[in-house]
């Protein structure tokens, strides 16, 4: 009797049971693997500002473009999105992670959402600015999320507001942290050469724009080139190709206090060409406030690389996040700093 307790329909009942256990713990190993995983790889969110400087400053050596939504979450919480012109390295940095990874652009995009308004600001430039060839496609994708901006976001999609490759430098000051930020995501060369190209303007004599332009775009390529050597192997490269033109002679004093980190020399040769221009020349270029807009937006690049670097002590008066205080100007002045 015991032996045929198991046979029959009762077999068979036991048989289906066990099968469908089996089967079920299968498929909730199955669909909790891929959950558990995504969780491990999960980009972790940035500490402070500190950290998000760190990783920025880093990331061209090591890049984990997985971790951008994290880093915007990042930027937008230490408050840089308040003043669009003063975010330059942080548009240009995203905009370069963007435009070196096309095939995770929307997915990375769409990670960053919900945005305040404010906020969305940062990221249509960074979509405009990203070099990607679909770029426009990629920006109408993600209209409807903000409709708050369709005027900005018209402006560049048909109103031909400049991108990153035609943006001016002389009608916008933060110019020159966009292209630091590309740089620091990318470690491209074309950044690296707009910026060089306004170095002619550090000669100039009769416009105090040009010439405080060309000032910022000669220390913070020193200040840069001081702590990267492949960015100073860059510009040498860049020097040898510069035959008899106006960049050649600014260009080679980069390289030098790059490499003798006789930085304080630009600074104080860019301050005295700035105050004989304002003391001779007229009324209108003797004017401050330009310099100080420019200079807050501009010489916030020496604050995100001496932080990021953990060299504060270089003397720049900062505030994290890529802001300079009203004391940084004082400094940069005729009687501040050595």
């Amino acid at each position: 009797m015991h032996s045929n307790m198991f046979s029959g329909p009762l077999l068979r009942s036991f048989v289906m049971r066990f099968a469908a256990a089996v089967l079920a713990l299968a498929l909730s190993v199955a669909f909790a693997a891929p959950q558990l995983q995504a969780k491990a790889k999960a980009p972790k969110p940035f500490k402070g500002s500190e950290e998000l400087l760190t990783w920025i400053n880093g990331y061209r050596v090591k890049p984990d473009p997985d971790r951008l939504p994290e880093a915007v979450k990042a930027m937008i919480k230490s408050s840089v999105t308040k003043d669009m012109d003063q975010a330059g390295v942080y548009i240009g940095f995203t905009a370069g992670v963007l435009g070196s990874n096309p095939d995770k652009a929307e997915a990375l995009i769409t990670q960053m959402f919900p945005l305040d308004p404010q906020d969305q600001v940062l990221l249509i430039k960074a979509i405009a600015y990203s070099g990607l060839t679909d770029w426009k496609e990629l920006m109408i994708t993600f209209v409807e999320r903000m409709p708050a901006r369709k005027v900005l976001i018209d402006k560049y999609l048909f109103a031909g507001k400049p991108t990153l490759e035609n943006l001016p430098f002389e009608e916008n000051s933060a110019a020159i942290d966009i292209n630091w930020g590309y740089y620091f995501a990318t470690g491209a060369e074309a950044p690296v050469r707009r910026i060089v190209s306004v170095l002619a303007w550090s000669l100039d004599r009769d416009n105090v724009e040009k010439l405080t332009i060309g000032a910022m775009a000669k220390w913070t390529l020193a200040q840069n080139a001081a702590r990267d050597p492949d960015l100073l192997a860059l510009l040498k490269g860049i020097s040898a190709q510069q035959e008899e033109t106006k960049t050649r002679a600014p260009l080679g004093d980069v390289i030098e206090a790059a490499e003798t980190l006789e930085l304080a020399k630009i600074r104080k040769e860019a301050m005295a060409s700035i105050d004989e221009l304002k003391a001779k020349g007229p009324e209108s270029t003797r004017n401050f406030n330009w310099w100080g807009q420019a200079g807050q937006t501009v010489f916030a690049l020496g604050c995100v690389a001496a932080g990021a670097l953990g060299q504060v002590e270089v003397g720049i008066p900062c505030v994290v996040g890529g802001a300079l205080s009203n004391a940084a100007l004082k400094y940069l002045g005729p009687s501040g700093g050595q």
